[in-house]
């Protein structure tokens, strides 16, 4: 019996789950529930999905399903000389995808930047004989299925061969960026979920409690974030949807922080503003 899988958002229940009238997930003001209602289905092992695969650099490979499952999310490979680090995978266990991680060498962690993106992690793990599914410990209430792969981590902790998964807050309290010392040619890199994420302006980058609602963090989780990701070395940033920042992605992240804060706290004022308190 295939584990239970929640349509909207792509997360994975016990095949034997006592399922809830609706996914805990999707029913918080973070997600949403389309007016259709609450969908189930069993993980499909036959899925045919395609599946876009490129290597965006040396070591990292974005995964993209097409047509996408749940929130649709890119997950990446990270290549290290301990295994490779699955990070963000998709509700989805088809040939199309397993057979390349089988070709990749397998995967020996699995982790997400929060729990909107943990997809099918734990059917995954049990493929590849039982990695470890890293989760973040202030995040626990929101795993929708337990198992021994899960490990519970929080701070900061390192996945494999200096690949660092870092807890900033925000979105979630354990939302968490993976920071990649090495790439980028050696200036470093982050994988940020949406605990940072990328806009239409390049060299911008945005904070969010909701994107989907549009819900606004506040300056103190902007500034946590801020200050827990500019204090690593990295140059460049990927977030799950497609944008990256492909330089000065530090500066990037402050200047886009204090920008949020600006106008978050009324400091900052459109000039054109004539009732601003100038």
């Amino acid at each position: 019996m295939q584990p239970w899988m929640c349509v909207f958002c792509a997360n994975e229940y016990a095949p034997d789950a006592d399922l809830p009238e609706v996914c805990p997930i999707c029913d918080d003001d973070r997600q949403w529930i389309p007016t259709s209602g609450q969908q189930w289905t069993r993980l499909d092992e036959d899925a045919d999905n395609a599946l876009d695969v490129a290597e965006v650099e040396p070591g990292l490979t974005r995964l993209s399903l097409r047509p996408s499952v749940g929130i649709g999310q890119q997950g990446f490979l990270v290549a290290t000389s301990q295994g490779n680090i699955l990070w963000e995978p998709p509700g989805f266990v088809g040939p199309s995808l397993v057979d390349r991680l089988v070709e990749c060498g397998g995967v020996a962690a699995i982790t997400a930047s929060h729990p909107h993106l943990y997809g099918a992690s734990v059917s995954l793990s049990h493929r590849f004989g039982g990695v470890p599914v890293y989760y973040n410990d202030l995040d626990r209430r929101w795993l929708t299925r337990p198992d021994p792969v899960v490990e519970f981590w929080s701070g900061d902790a390192e996945i494999l061969n200096g690949v660092r998964i870092i807890q900033c807050g925000g979105h979630f309290p354990g939302s968490a960026v993976l920071h990649l010392p090495g790439a980028a040619d050696g200036r470093g890199a982050l994988l940020t979920g949406d605990t940072i994420k990328g806009v239409m302006q390049p060299g911008m980058v945005t904070f969010m409690r909701s994107y989907p609602n549009m819900i606004p963090l506040s300056p103190r989780l902007v500034r946590q974030i801020a200050d827990r990701v500019t204090a690593l070395p990295f140059d460049r940033l990927y977030d799950a949807f497609g944008v990256v920042v492909d330089e000065n992605a530090r500066e990037v992240v402050e200047t886009s922080a204090r920008r949020y804060i600006g106008w978050a706290t009324d400091e900052t004022v459109d000039p054109d503003d004539p009732y601003a308190d100038r």
